[in-house]
């Protein structure tokens, strides 16, 4: 260009006079702190567009080379400017930060794993043979399940990275159950190895499948999720699950008997003690459920019930959240500065150039459009286009760039700005408007012909024709980056109301109308998930009791404290404020499938126990001392192995680890606390039609025993 031409463009795209094409872009490329007219400003922005084979809005991941671009645009910002701060962001960046935070994540807290589980394990076992036998089975559990991962060419996500932590914990838990009831079997009837190993099994084992049936079902309801990282997250659970139970129900147990034989041989003792069936302080208070069963079921029950409907109630004013927020990383904690630099993690600046961004600039992925189709070249609509826009520059959730004045574009604004640089446009706009209040009242067809032809591009944004026919408008609004997007969308849909009239349709949508629908769409995730899962469990428990010999009931009851804890866990959520999102949409069917666990254990040993017996109270003493231990056990390990997440660096996978980890703490509380009671007006209730105890028939007891 020659010096008049750069003037005239420097002219077009600064002066005071922002009505111009060139002007209006030029704002949208300057701080909403720019005053128009001067030479200075605090920011600017420089727009790359892209083009890549890979549809990014149906969440597909970037290609390496459209990644390796935006890094080498950042290199080059740097390299040739260093004067000045940049600020860059890009979906390249959060693919990369991604990546490295959870590269980062695991190296924290895969020792902190390691720790957790070493600490329980040498708790439960204090044995080296048993806690050696309980890692290797971990690690083929772990082996099978991403083995499979990797033949269905599944993608490892954030949502995977639970997927490990959960496959551990579950592991212990069938481990520690069959190592515990081995003990009790050789303590009790000085059985040999190989007897006292077959006898746990086959009682313990149906428990265990019963666990791993409900834990499955529990998670391949998310499959009717129509979110693909969740139907996987799912999928790929089941099938680490149902490893677990064949590793750890088959495998392990037959690989103890060689060894433990192998080790008697040799003159050493196998024989110990199962957690938790001594007279300890960890007994008495494992034991409290029992003691308030014994006093006062019903008024335990009642407590519980009443607890569990407010909790209920505060978890139905839980929110949902979509934002691309939850998945990239925070900057780390000031705690991280200490630790070694083989651990120290990256730092993080996509979360907080994205914020100065969306705060400073408009956005073009921040907009909303009311479209509306129809009877559009009528002076009434346009009439009642002008009232729309003027609501929507007095919405406070409309941005306002720079000199004050609120981003909103409609046809009729757009002719106005052309008609201060354009003859035509000018003269057919006034000859239209006969009252002249800035609204054409006639020829309207003839208004939107002259601004196509002086300005083809900015008029096909705002107007759509077909054959000569014009059969749509659209008004743009540019949102404040930093309003929650359920806001904006209800917002705009308010705003929307004023063009409505006979003749046209109105719709609303956009960048954060479509996000309000994904919230909805993970709210109802949640619903449907959380009721198949169930609906199923409720069946599965019902048919398995049944067929086994005992009261389908039983298996009814042994539903109810899980579905308490999932009432606690969803009050919980409200008084942490933690929203309902991608990462915490499954919650409902993993507290199902997780906390199920627990009570199936205490209801399968107590039905047991009663055949051997005089009275519940005996059978209720012996279940949870022998099965308590083992329990408490399994959900220390899970949940300080969810509890861990809370140090990764995602938001999202923070709030996962922390309600799944809390989610298990309160199924235990239920199933130690509360089923006992339940267990016994149940008996009670149906004692007559039990089975005959070791010495004499089960009788109906009283709160007074």
């Amino acid at each position: 260009m020659n010096a008049t031409e750069i003037d005239r463009l420097v002219t077009n795209l600064f002066s005071e006079d922002t009505t111009s094409p060139l002007g209006e872009v030029g704002l949208q490329l300057l701080s909403k702190h720019y005053e128009p007219g001067t030479d200075t400003a605090d920011a600017r922005m420089m727009v790359i567009n892209q083009r890549t084979a890979v549809d990014t809005t149906s969440g597909a991941t970037l290609t390496d080379r459209t990644t390796d671009a935006q890094v080498a645009v950042r290199d080059l910002a740097e390299s040739r400017d260093s004067a000045h701060d940049h600020a860059i962001f890009g979906h390249g960046y959060m693919t990369i930060e991604e990546t490295n935070s959870m590269a980062d994540s695991f190296a924290i807290i895969g020792p902190l794993t390691l720790l957790f589980v070493l600490g329980t394990l040498l708790f439960a076992y204090r044995d080296l043979l048993d806690i050696t036998l309980g890692f290797f089975g971990i690690f083929l559990v772990l082996l099978w399940t991403f083995g499979f991962m990797g033949w269905a060419g599944m993608t490892f996500n954030q949502m995977m990275i639970a997927v490990p932590v959960l496959l551990i914990g579950l592991s212990i838990d069938y481990s520690i159950h069959i190592v515990m009831r081995y003990r009790e079997e050789q303590a009790e009837d000085n059985r040999s190895i190989r007897d006292a190993m077959r006898h746990s099994v086959s009682k313990v084992g149906v428990a265990l499948a019963l666990v791993t049936a409900t834990t499955a079902i529990g998670f391949l309801t998310n499959v009717t999720s129509s979110l693909p990282a969740v139907q996987n997250f799912g999928i790929v659970s089941a099938v680490g699950i149902v490893s677990a139970l064949v590793i750890f129900g088959a495998f392990i147990p037959a690989l103890k008997i060689e060894l433990d034989s192998l080790l008697e041989r040799f003159g050493f003792e196998r024989e110990k003690r199962a957690v938790g069936t001594d007279k300890s302080r960890l007994n008495w208070l494992l034991m409290l459920g029992v003691r308030a069963a014994r006093r006062a079921p019903l008024v335990v029950l009642l407590t519980i019930v009443l607890v569990s409907a407010g909790s209920a109630y505060a978890g139905t004013q839980v929110g949902s959240s979509f934002s691309e927020e939850q998945f990239i990383a925070d900057d780390p904690p000031e705690w991280t500065e200490s630790l070694p630099d083989s651990l120290a993690p990256s730092n993080y600046t996509v979360k907080e150039n994205l914020h100065y961004i969306q705060s400073n600039f408009q956005s073009p992925e921040k907009q909303t459009t009311v479209l509306i189709e129809g009877a559009v070249t009528t002076p009434k609509t346009l009439k009642q286009l002008n009232k729309t826009r003027e609501k929507a520059t007095q919405s406070e959730t409309t941005y306002v760039g720079p000199g004050g004045e609120p981003a909103v574009h409609t046809p009729l604004s757009l002719a106005h700005q052309v008609a201060h640089r354009n003859k035509t446009v000018n003269k057919t706009l006034r000859a239209a408007d006969i009252d002249n209040d800035g609204v054409p009242d006639r020829n309207i067809t003839a208004v939107y012909d002259s601004l196509f032809g002086a300005a083809p591009d900015q008029a096909s944004q705002l107007l759509y024709r077909d054959d000569g026919e014009y059969k749509a408008i659209r008004m743009s609004i540019s949102v404040g980056g930093t309003h929650a997007p359920s806001h904006v969308a209800s917002e705009t849909k308010t705003i929307a109301t004023a063009a409505e009239h006979d003749g046209v349709t109105v719709t609303v949508t956009g960048g954060p109308v479509v996000d309000k629908e994904l919230m909805e769409r993970v709210t109802a995730t949640v619903t449907e998930s959380l009721a198949l899962t169930i609906g199923l469990v409720f069946l599965l428990l019902l048919v398995a009791f049944r067929l086994s010999g005992r009261r389908a009931t039983l298996g009814g009851l042994t539903l109810i404290p899980t579905l308490l804890s999932v009432s606690w866990i969803v009050g919980t959520m409200y008084l942490l404020d933690i929203p309902f999102s991608f990462t915490t949409a499954v919650i409902g069917s993993i507290s199902i499938g997780l906390g199920i666990d627990y009570a199936i254990h205490i209801t399968e040993r107590y039905s047991h126990e009663l055949t051997q017996h005089s009275t519940p109270w005996e059978a209720l003493t012996k279940t949870v001392e022998g099965t308590g231990g083992a329990l408490l056990s399994s959900a220390v390990t899970t949940a300080s192995g969810f509890g861990v997440l809370a140090f990764t660096f995602l938001p999202g996978l923070r709030q996962f680890g922390v309600i799944t980890a809390l989610s298990i703490v309160y199924a235990f509380i239920a199933s130690v606390l509360v089923l006992p009671s339940l267990l016994i007006l149940w008996t009670q209730a149906v004692g007559e039609d039990l089975p005959a105890g070791k010495n004499n028939p089960v009788e109906k007891t009283t709160t007074n025993d």
